[in-house]
């Protein structure tokens, strides 16, 4: 059980009774305060969205352009039935935020998911001071530490060249929103960039909204071998070149990109190269993060929530697994 306070768990997610609204729901509400757009957290069925300013726009790409939403910038403050409502950078993505939620001295963050490394487009995650901070722990275990963004390019521009010296096409699997910007963003300056539909039409909802997203190429039918081979394609799946015949007659390899690669079982999972990029944070600086809050009381959720209360309880901090 949470402890007494601002927000409880319920079966439609996070609610703070006070201000008569939930975060990140999991099912229809009147008020959602979203932290970002990623579909485990930011659902259709919702009467009003309210979230970061550049998050709109990806709503309404990835919901319908008819939700009813309201956007605010970090550090503005929305007052909801006397309960203070302000967002801060979470790092995890463009327009992602923590949520800040006050009444009456009593201070709670609910981080959404983050990450304390550089990203080419997301606004640095901005620790916030509060009396209970509630934390993902998607990577929360020891075992995850993530390389620079420079060894990542190195490793990815390596393998890229290796597989054009023996006339190998190369791809690399990533989720279209947010994964993908990030990329584009670290990899432009160095290798022209093909993107598959879904991650392109992506790209045209940023740039619109005013994020200078770096141009590539789009994925079509009429790429060719040599497009294919001189460049380096970001895909959703080996499906986006099913309508892509040079992709059919001469071969993809096809790497993947994601935290799970830091471990051996991970690597496994997924076939080809594997390279270590996350936009969640690793064990240390999950660890950073729960000190520069200051929380009196951690609670933990999305990942390894078990093994992180553990630890903190025996380095002498006061932390519960989020559960009804």
């Amino acid at each position: 059980m949470l402890p007494t306070g601002l927000l409880t768990l319920t079966d439609r997610g996070l609610y703070c009774e006070r201000g008569g609204f939930y975060i990140d729901p999991i099912r229809s509400v009147e008020k959602a305060v979203i932290t970002h757009a990623h579909s485990d957290h930011a659902r259709p069925g919702m009467r009003h969205y309210l979230t970061h300013t550049n998050t709109i726009p990806l709503l309404h790409h990835r919901i319908a352009r008819s939700i009813s939403c309201t956007g605010i910038d970090y550090g503005e403050v929305v007052m909801m039935n006397g309960v203070s409502v302000s967002l801060f950078p979470a790092g995890h993505m463009v327009g992602s935020a923590q949520i800040r939620v006050e009444a009456e001295g009593e201070i709670w963050v609910v981080s959404g998911d983050y990450k304390r490394g550089p990203d080419p487009y997301a606004t640095p995650f901005e620790p916030v001071q509060c009396h209970t901070f509630i934390t993902e722990s998607t990577f929360g275990l020891p075992i995850y530490h993530w390389p620079s963004d420079a060894e990542i390019i190195d490793d990815i521009l390596r393998w890229r060249n290796a597989n054009e010296a023996c006339g190998i096409a190369s791809a690399i699997q990533c989720y279209s929103l947010g994964k993908a910007q990030r990329l584009v963003g670290l990899l432009s300056p160095f290798v022209s960039l093909i993107t598959s539909p879904t991650i392109h039409a992506a790209n045209v909802c940023l740039r619109q909204s005013g994020i200078p997203i770096a141009a590539t190429s789009v994925l079509h039918n009429a790429t060719t071998h040599q497009d294919l081979l001189k460049g380096l394609t970001l895909a959703t799946s080996a499906k986006d070149f099913d309508d892509v015949p040079s992709a059919r007659s001469t071969g993809v390899t096809m790497a993947f990109a994601s935290g799970w690669t830091a471990t051996e079982p991970g690597r496994r999972r997924n076939a080809g190269a594997g390279f270590t990029l996350s936009d969640h944070v690793d064990w240390d600086d999950l660890m950073t993060t729960i000190s520069d809050t200051n929380a009196e009381h951690i609670i933990v959720t999305h990942g390894f929530e078990s093994e992180v209360v553990q630890y903190l309880l025996e380095t002498g901090r006061s932390a519960e697994v989020l559960a009804q």
